[in-house]
């Protein structure tokens, strides 16, 4: 991915990613420095915080775009609400950027309403592998069969592959 250009971001546009990333999933990030990053070969809307791809812009169904983590800002801020956790059976495919299905899950955060924007977990490790969109509840993911989160970004793909 070639950067097309990179800006500082004002201190209100900041405050805006604090306050979203705090409100959905109990984070506080803890840095100095916040730039937009514009791709020439990607429509990823990304956020360095202290340097790092942290910070994601989503689109969400009324066209706007709200802020999440990345799958490096969910490992170095891990959230505390919007968190889907699968089993050690559903890393390989949820790494390769599948869509996460029931079988797969063994806990998701009650809170979670379908829409949401979730952070994707493995149970062994506590490392997190993706980001998605939920189909349904978070009280109704566990089961048997069917989709139930959107992948949106993943380990190993073109964005988590990004450095500065």
């Amino acid at each position: 991915m070639n950067v097309k250009s990179r800006h500082h971001l004002r201190a209100d546009a900041v405050a805006e990613i604090e306050d979203a990333l705090d409100e959905r999933l109990g984070v506080s990030l803890d840095a100095d420095s916040f730039e937009k990053v514009e791709f020439d070969d990607s429509d990823w809307n990304v956020v360095l915080v202290d340097g790092e791809p942290h910070v994601l812009y989503v689109e969400n169904d009324a066209g706007d775009d709200e802020p999440f983590l990345t799958v490096q800002g969910a490992n170095a801020y891990p959230p505390e609400r919007n968190v889907v956790t699968v089993d050690a059976g559903a890393i390989s495919f949820v790494s390769d950027g599948a869509d996460v299905m029931r079988p797969g899950i063994v806990e998701a955060d009650d809170g979670i309403e379908a829409g949401d924007l979730v952070a994707i977990n493995e149970e062994g490790h506590g490392k997190f592998l993706a980001i998605g969109r939920a189909k349904t509840g978070g009280d109704d993911m566990v089961g048997d069969s069917g989709k139930v989160v959107e992948s949106i970004h993943h380990v190993g793909d073109d964005l988590f592959e990004f450095s500065v």
